[in-house]
């Protein structure tokens, strides 16, 4: 049985590219695996700075997580800033990185290019990533492939850090999971909160059809086949077997298919598939001590196991200053 660790941050409604990208994988893995799980606020810190808006949307991610299928029972869950651990780890962490590794940052790049103001936090974040990870042993991590990049900054810091002071943290492996690599937006883009282009997950259902209808389509005349590389048919994709998915690129090729007729289909079939989590969530909604006290329990078990690890860290690098550490 092998450590699986993931988190997700709360900077806004989840939708299909956090589930299909990452959340459904985790939910899996709790029935094989020791599984920890946990909402990065202090992440979300680089975007949001209304404190409603950030104490909201922790709380709303737990409950969608715990909707979706994530049973605190067989899981390790709870909010990052729960556990104290993560901040000094990586401090201790940040005397290792060499600044040239944080440099080739592809995200920190592309989240300039998008108008986020360069900070301390948003430039530092992968040493915060890395922390995450390597205090609580994680040693398979699902990633989308955009996040690849900071998987492998983590695993430079664990190399860095135990060829410095000896074998202290796990060396973690991705899990990317191919046939879903990057969930595409209603616009084309990678579904993300910061493009504007996503697809909630829970919500009304007036609003999450008119976001269906709004994906992104070309003007090929109805006679003709269309493209399968498209934002359309890879959403679709992402709820059907194999041979569903072939019938779906038959139905692309054949002439007189009618976007907007796909696009209807496509909605009934993302409203089906998740109305069993539907229902979890409105129950949730009116037992959120329920969500609470979970996520404190889970604080609780996720410290225990870091303060191991810090405990180690601290010794390594010289900061026991008791007689009997000397």
């Amino acid at each position: 049985m092998k450590r699986v660790l993931s988190g997700i941050q709360p900077s806004g409604e989840l939708h299909l590219g956090n589930y299909f990208g990452m959340m459904s994988r985790m939910i899996r893995y709790q029935n094989e695996n020791e599984l920890f799980c946990f909402i990065v606020n202090y992440h979300a810190l680089t975007t949001i700075q209304d404190k409603v808006s950030l104490t909201n949307n922790t709380l709303n991610a737990a409950m969608d997580f715990i909707s979706l299928g994530l049973d605190p029972e067989k899981s390790t869950f709870w909010v990052q800033s729960d556990v104290p651990q993560v901040c000094e780890s990586t401090w201790l962490l940040s005397n290792i990185v060499n600044l040239g590794l944080l440099d080739r940052s592809t995200s920190y790049k592309n989240k300039l290019a998008k108008g986020l103001t360069a900070n301390l936090g948003l430039y530092s974040y992968p040493v915060l990533m890395a922390s995450d990870i390597l205090l609580f042993g994680g040693e398979i991590v699902p990633v989308g492939q955009d996040q690849k990049q900071h998987l492998e900054i983590t695993r430079d810091i664990a190399l860095r850090f135990n060829k410095v002071y000896g074998d202290v943290f796990v060396i973690p492996e991705p899990d990317i999971d191919k046939s879903t690599k990057l969930i595409p937006g209603i616009d084309g883009q990678k579904m993300s909160k910061s493009y504007g282009n996503t697809i909630p997950i829970f919500g009304e259902e007036k609003n999450i059809r008119k976001k269906f209808m709004s994906i992104v389509t070309d003007s090929t005349d109805i006679q003709q086949p269309k493209d399968i590389d498209t934002a359309l048919f890879h959403l679709y994709s992402l709820f059907l077997n194999e041979s569903e998915k072939e019938n779906l690129v038959n139905r692309f090729k054949s002439p007189g298919m009618r976007y907007g007729d796909v696009k209807n289909d496509l909605f009934e079939c993302f409203w089906t598939y998740f109305e069993p989590y539907r229902k979890k969530r409105n129950y949730l909604e009116n037992h959120k001590d329920f969500v609470v006290n979970h996520l404190k329990n889970g604080a609780k078990k996720a410290s225990e196991v870091a303060e191991v690890y810090i405990s180690n860290a601290r010794k390594a690098m010289g900061l026991n200053y008791e007689i009997a550490d000397i």
